[in-house]
C-alpha cells in the first residue's frame, strides 16, 4: 500500500476478533526457501504498460535468475475520489476482472501460461483491507463496509481515496475468499502477496489460506510485521532491517545496530517463518526516493546483504539497469530503460547462487547463519552461511575506505571460489583480503 501524498499510514491493531489458532502453523512449499521475489510495476515497466508489453521482458528476467514475479494490482481502479490522473492501483473498484490499462483477463491468462512455462511462479497483490469508493460492492452490499458515526463509509487510515471493509460481516468473508479463489482456479496464479496484512483480521487469513491451499498449494506473502502473523504466512516484510539500513547510511547506527535488528528477527519470529529483505520497492521508490537517494554508496553491498542473508531477496522492477529516479504513483511515469541492464549479471550471481548452493537457502532448517570476526569489524560486515559441506561467505565493505581486512574467525578455512569472478582462493593458506571502497566479496564453496 503506497504511504503517499494524502496517504498518511497510522499504527492500526486489526478489529476485536477471534484469535486465529496458534497451534496451526503452515509450512512453506519446497520451492520457495530457495526462491527470490520480483515485483512488477506494471504501470511504469514500459510506454504500454501492459500484459502483452511485459510479457516480452520474460526471457531476459528468467536469464536473471528470477524466479517469483509479483504483480502489484491488476485489478480495476476506482474513479471517484481517484489521486491523480490514473488513480491507485490499492483502490479497487472490482476483485476478479483486470484494469483495462493493463490489457484483458485472457491476456493475463496467457501471461500467466507463458510465465509458467518459463519457470517462474507468478503471484499477485491482494488488498483485502479496503476498497475503492465507487467498487460494486458499495451498491450492491453496502453492509460489506464499515462505518463511521454519520453511518457513511469511511477509512480509519486517513486514505482519501479508500474505504474500510467490515470483516464482523461473514459474507464480506466469503466474497473476499470467492475472490481470491478466483485468481487461483481461472488464471492458474501461485499465490498472493498480501496488501498491509495486518490491517486485516489474522484469523480471516488463516480461513482464506485454508481453503485455497486445499484447492492449490500457494506462496502467501504478507506485507507485515506483526508477530502473531507469522503462524499463517510464509514471508513477511523484514520492514524494520530496511530501515535500519537507512539509518546506517545516515550515520544513524553502526554495524552493530544492523546485526542487533537482524538477530531480533531470530529472536522473536518462528524459525519457519521467512523475512522478504530488499533496498527498494513500489512504496520506498515513490515516496523516499530510489535506494540510491536513501542508500548511497552502500546501496550495492546492501543488495549483496538481501540476497545472501537467511531470508528471500525482493528486487523492484527497474534495480537492474540499474533505475536512479522516483517513479510517481498516480500518474503515467515509465522507467527509462537504457538497454544496458548494468546489473544484471550482479543479480544473475546473487540469484543463481541462492539456487544452486544450499548453505543460502531460507529458514533454520536449511542453513546457520554466522557473523564472522574481521580486523575491520567497525567497516566490515562479513557472515557466514553454511550448512553441511556448503559454505558461503560474504564480505561488505560498508565505508568508503580501500580496505586490507584480516580474517580472524577460525571458522573461516579450505577452498573457496569467488562467486563473481571465480577466481579459487586458499582461506587456509591466506587470511587476507582487499574490498574497494562500498565493495563487497562473496565467496562459495
Amino acid at each position: 500500500m503506497l504511504v503517499l501524498q494524502s496517504y498518511k499510514l497510522k499504527y492500526y491493531l486489526p478489529c476485536n476478533k477471534p484469535v486465529a489458532n496458534m497451534s496451526i502453523r503452515f509450512q512453506p512449499l519446497d520451492w520457495i526457501y530457495t526462491s527470490n521475489i520480483y515485483e512488477v510495476n506494471l504501470r511504469q515497466y514500459s510506454l504500454e504498460g501492459s500484459f502483452l508489453a511485459f510479457e516480452k521482458e520474460l526471457p531476459r528476467l528468467r536469464d536473471m535468475g528470477v524466479e517469483v514475479l509479483w504483480f502489484m494490482p491488476i485489478t480495476p481502479i476506482s474513479v471517484y475520489k481517484r489521486l491523480g490522473t490514473l488513480g491507485s492501483y490499492y483502490s479497487a473498484s472490482d476483485y476478479i476482472s483486470t484494469n483495462s490499462e493493463f490489457g484483458s483477463l485472457d491476456e493475463f491468462k496467457n501471461l500467466v501460461s507463458t510465465a509458467h512455462g518459463l519457470g517462474f511462479k507468478v503471484i499477485i497483490d491482494w488488498v483485502a483491507n479496503h476498497t475503492g469508493w465507487d467498487h460494486h460492492w458499495t451498491k450492491e452490499h453496502p453492509d460489506f463496509y464499515r462505518k463511521n458515526n454519520d453511518g457513511n463509509f469511511f477509512d480509519s487510515n486517513g486514505w482519501e481515496d479508500v474505504i474500510d471493509l467490515n470483516y464482523d460481516n461473514k459474507n464480506l468473508r466469503r466474497a473476499m475468499i470467492d475472490a481470491m479463489k478466483f485468481w487461483v482456479v481461472e488464471c492458474g496464479i501461485d499465490g498472493f502477496r498480501c496488501d498491509m496484512a495486518m490491517l486485516v483480521p489474522l484469523d480471516f487469513w488463516q480461513s482464506a489460506r485454508e481453503e485455497l491451499d486445499a484447492t492449490k498449494k500457494l506462496f502467501w506473502l504478507a506485507e507485515c510485521e506483526d508477530i502473531s502473523y507469522d503462524h499463517v504466512f510464509d514471508a513477511i516484510y523484514a520492514w524494520k532491517f530496511l530501515h535500519k539500513m537507512e539509518a546506517f547510511w545516515k550515520k544513524e547506527t553502526s554495524i552493530e545496530g544492523l546485526n542487533e535488528t537482524l538477530n531480533y528477527y531470530d529472536e522473536v519470529f518462528s524459525p519457519s517463518t521467512l523475512r522478504a529483505f530488499f533496498t527498494t520497492n513500489h512504496d520506498e521508490n515513490s515516496h523516499s526516493g530510489s535506494e540510491y537517494e536513501r542508500l548511497g554508496d552502500a546501496a550495492r553491498p546492501f543488495a549483496v546483504l538481501c540476497a545472501t542473508w537467511n531470508g528471500l531477496p525482493l528486487i523492484y522492477s527497474g534495480q537492474e539497469m540499474p533505475n536512479y529516479k522516483r517513479l510517481k504513483f498516480f500518474d503515467k511515469d515509465p522507467i527509462e530503460w537504457t538497454g544496458r541492464y548494468e546489473l544484471h549479471d550482479f543479480f544473475k550471481t546473487l540469484l543463481d547462487l541462492r539456487k544452486t548452493n544450499p548453505a543460502l537457502a531460507a529458514g533454520a532448517s536449511e542453513g546457520n547463519t554466522f557473523r564472522l570476526i574481521t580486523s575491520a569489524g567497525n567497516s566490515v560486515f562479513a557472515f557466514l552461511r553454511k550448512r553441511e559441506a556448503r559454505e558461503v561467505c560474504v564480505f561488505l565493505n560498508l565505508s568508503a575506505g580501500i580496505l586490507s581486512v584480516e580474517i580472524m574467525d577460525p571458522m573461516i578455512n579450505g577452498n573457496f571460489i569467488n562467486s563473481f569472478t571465480k577466481e579459487p582462493v586458499d582461506f587456509t593458506r591466506t587470511k587476507t583480503i582487499y574490498l574497494e571502497s562500498w565493495g563487497f566479496k562473496v565467496f562459495e564453496k
